[in-house]
C-alpha cells in the first residue's frame, strides 16, 4: 500500500499505465478519505506476460432485447444509460428503487446508428435518467416492457469514494481476468483513461466489447476517454476519426462546458475528475486548451477537495514503449503548467501496459 497525503506538495503526478491485452489483472482502487489510499499489485521485477488470447463472445438474446448495456454520470444526479438493440426498439428507459419497474418512472431518449465502410450498427439508444439519490439501488429496464431488469447503484455523498481504474482494457483472458479481480472491488464508478476494445477498425469487436463489459459496466458508471486505438481513420476510405467511440460512448461533455466528447469533466462527491484528450488539439490555441483552462478556474476546493486528471498517452515514461510521442511530449508542454497552477493531485495514463509512478514532477 502506498499512502499520498494532501500536504502542501506542488503537484502530485501519478501514471498507471497498464493493460490488459498484455498485462494479467493489474487495476487501481482508490479510496478516497482525508488521504488518497493506493492498492495495488506489486511486485520487485517486471515480467511482462505475452498477450492474451481473444475472447470469443456470443448472445441470445433476440432482435429487440438491449444489448452492450452500459451506464455513466450526467451531472449531479443522473445516469445516462446506453444501450444497442438489433432492431428499432422504444428509448425508453423504466426505473425505481423496486425491481417491479413496469410501476416506476419513464425516461425517455433518443437512437441513432452509424456507418463505416461497409459496416452499420445497431440502433444506439441513449437516454438520461434522474435526479437520483446517492447510494441507492436502483433497477432498470430499456426498451420493450419484456426486456430483462438490471440494476445499478449509484454513489455515496460522502468519503469515501472508491474508484477503479483500469487502462487499455481490450478483449482477451486478461480482461476478464481483471474485470474478475475489479468487480471483487466494491468500487462506486469506473475509469478508463483510453483504449477502449482494440476494435482497430474492425468493428464488429465494438459489439463483442460492449457484451464481454456488460455485466459491470451495467452496474456501475464508467466514464472513459479516448486513446489511439480509437481513432480508426482509413485515408481516402474513412476520413473521420473516433466514429464508433463517439456513438457508442456518449460521455456528459455537454455538462462540462465541452465541445467534444474527446474532453470533459464530472464530479463526484468531494472529487472533481477531468479526462483530457490525447488524440486532439491541445496547443495553447486549441479549443481543448482554452476549456481546460475555463474547467480548472470552476473548481470549488471546498466542494471538491481533490483534483484528479485522466489520459491516456503519459507525460512521463521511462519504460522502452511509447518514447518521443507528440500526444505525451508536446502535451505536457502545453498543459502540465495549467495543472500545476491548479493544484492538481493526481494524474493518471494508460498506453505504456506497464505500472510506473511518479511523484512530484514538473517540466522534467
Amino acid at each position: 500500500m502506498a499512502f499520498i497525503n494532501r500536504k502542501p506538495l506542488p503537484f502530485i503526478s501519478l501514471l498507471y499505465p497498464f493493460s490488459a491485452m498484455a498485462v494479467k489483472g493489474l487495476f487501481l482502487l482508490l479510496a478516497i478519505a482525508l488521504t488518497f489510499l493506493v492498492v495495488f499489485d506489486f511486485s520487485t521485477a517486471y515480467d511482462r506476460p505475452p498477450a492474451g488470447k481473444p475472447l470469443s463472445v456470443s448472445h441470445d438474446r433476440d432482435s429487440t432485447s438491449p444489448q452492450q448495456v452500459h451506464i455513466s454520470l450526467v451531472g449531479e444526479d443522473k445516469i445516462r444509460v446506453t444501450w444497442i438493440s438489433e432492431d428499432p426498439t422504444p428509448s425508453t428507459v423504466r426505473y425505481g428503487t423496486s425491481p417491479q419497474v413496469t410501476n416506476g418512472i419513464s425516461a425517455n431518449g433518443n437512437a441513432s446508428s452509424y456507418t463505416y465502410v461497409t459496416y452499420k450498427s445497431g440502433e444506439i439508444h441513449d437516454v438520461v435518467i434522474g435526479p437520483l439519490k446517492p447510494d441507492t439501488v436502483y433497477y432498470y429496464q430499456c426498451g420493450l416492457n419484456s426486456s430483462p431488469v438490471f440494476s445499478f447503484k449509484t454513489p455515496p455523498a460522502q468519503f469515501p469514494i472508491k474508484f477503479a481504474i483500469v487502462g487499455d482494457l481490450g478483449q482477451t483472458d486478461w480482461t476478464n481476468s481483471t474485470l474478475q479481480h475489479v468487480s471483487k472491488s466494491n468500487y462506486n464508478v469506473f475509469l478508463l483513461p483510453g483504449d477502449l476494445s482494440y476494435a482497430d477498425t474492425e468493428q464488429p469487436l465494438w459489439d463483442s466489447f460492449g457484451m464481454v463489459v456488460e455485466p459491470l459496466a451495467s452496474q456501475s458508471p464508467w466514464m472513459v476517454t479516448q486513446g489511439n486505438h480509437e481513432i480508426e481513420k482509413i485515408p481516402a476510405i474513412h476520413e473521420d476519426t473516433f466514429t464508433a467511440y463517439n456513438a457508442r460512448w456518449h460521455m456528459p461533455f455537454e455538462e462540462s462546458g465541452s465541445a467534444s466528447n474527446l474532453y470533459y469533466s464530472f464530479e463526484v462527491f468531494g472529487v472533481h475528475v477531468i479526462m483530457l484528450g490525447s488524440y486532439t488539439d491541445f496547443g495553447a490555441d486549441s479549443e481543448q486548451y482554452k476549456w481546460l483552462q475555463s474547467d480548472l478556474g470552476k473548481v470549488d476546493r471546498t466542494k471538491t477537495p481533490w483534483l484528479v486528471v485522466l489520459l491516456h498517452a503519459p507525460w512521463y515514461n521511462s519504460n522502452y514503449a511509447h518514447q518521443g510521442e507528440s500526444e505525451s511530449i508536446d502535451m505536457k508542454e502545453a498543459m502540465e503548467d495549467l495543472l500545476y497552477g491548479a493544484r492538481v493531485d493526481v494524474v493518471f495514463a494508460g498506453h505504456v501496459h506497464a505500472y510506473e509512478r511518479f511523484v512530484s514532477l514538473l517540466s522534467f
